[in-house]
């Protein structure tokens, strides 16, 4: 995966809403607003922002013109087409592994992808991801290290070095990125 695939995949995960709307966008050809809701679970205004978002990247725009009541409020543009595809099988993949509540994290998948692009370290890390707080980072790889995704390995030396790498279940979440 090149770099600048990375970058498009961090801007569609910015936001934790995004992969499981996008996938039910797709699954039913364009929804309504209140089924989104209620079929996701998710509040009125997370879904806001997130629909904003969307519509702001290119890959969602509100149906416009009058027509039928069941007529979807939202659908997928051409360009939403693959970032769509894609967050179709990573939420069915995520389901199958049990990892949608921490990889749909707002900074899980970005730090995966960090790491997974030789970002080993605390700081190469916040590089990689520039909007990325040292605080947000911290509980970030925290909370992957608790989900048995990640281990913090500390080199011997001086001074002593700390990296991140995968644990064989964290290799399941690479998976689904590699798809992208």
């Amino acid at each position: 995966m090149s770099v600048r695939t990375a970058q498009r995949l961090c801007l569609l995960l910015h936001h934790r809403w995004s992969v499981p709307v996008l996938a039910e966008i797709a699954r039913t050809e364009g929804s309504k607003f209140v089924t989104l809701v209620n079929r996701l679970g998710v509040s009125r205004d997370s879904l806001r922002r997130t629909l904003d978002a969307l519509i702001r990247t290119g890959w969602v725009r509100r149906n416009t013109g009058h027509g039928h009541p069941l007529r979807p409020e939202y659908i997928l543009t051409r360009s939403g087409l693959k970032p769509a595809r894609w967050s179709r099988h990573a939420m069915a993949l995520l389901s199958r592994l049990n990892l949608q509540d921490v990889a749909l994290r707002k900074w899980s998948m970005p730090v995966a992808l960090a790491i997974r692009h030789g970002r080993h370290r605390f700081c190469q890390i916040r590089e990689f991801l520039p909007g990325l707080t040292a605080r947000g980072l911290a509980i970030t790889l925290k909370e992957l290290q608790s989900a048995g995704l990640l281990r913090r390995v500390v080199i011997d030396g001086f001074p002593p070095a700390t990296r991140y790498e995968f644990t064989d279940r964290g290799r399941k979440l690479l998976t689904v990125l590699d798809r992208a």
